[in-house]
């Protein structure tokens, strides 16, 4: 079971994809659908809402695709998840019909929320960057790397 919905494990991957492979290029959004395994309609507007909320740039053109907009060790894994959360949050929609689920239920799901965005605020792409470094995952960074003066 993950607490996190569809959307935000797509934007969690897509940024971490972005992170790992980008080198001094921008990822286009091809390259991510084909080693994520998603399809592009349901990246693209994915990569849209991060733009718009701060967290990637994007590039135009040919060679265009997508940056961070900062430095990886200054995006928190947080920060990725608000950006796809829903307008109204799941809990609000829920009405507790009971004392039970307005006294009990409904505060222990809240304090896991909680918990959950803060563990989550204090985890960065470049953590999950070293984490994938470590379990020998292929980056193409490397490839991607600029030297022009």
């Amino acid at each position: 079971m993950s607490a996190l919905s569809r959307r935000a494990v797509v934007a969690v991957e897509a940024v971490l994809d972005i992170a790992y492979h980008a080198g001094g290029q921008p990822v286009q959004s091809r390259e991510i659908t084909q080693r994520q395994g998603i399809g592009p309609r349901a990246l693209e507007p994915v990569l849209q809402n991060l733009v718009k909320a701060g967290v990637l740039l994007a590039e135009r053109g040919k060679r265009g695709g997508y940056r961070l907009a900062r430095e990886r060790r200054r995006i928190s894994v947080g920060e990725v998840v608000r950006a796809m959360a829903e307008r109204s949050k799941k809990l609000k929609a829920i009405e507790a019909g009971s004392p039970l689920g307005a006294q009990v239920v409904r505060p222990l799901l809240e304090g896991i929320d909680r918990e959950l965005a803060e563990r989550l605020d204090r985890l960065t792409f470049e953590e999950l960057c070293q984490r994938a470094r470590a379990a020998g995952v292929e980056s193409l960074a490397a490839e991607r790397l600029d030297y022009a003066i």
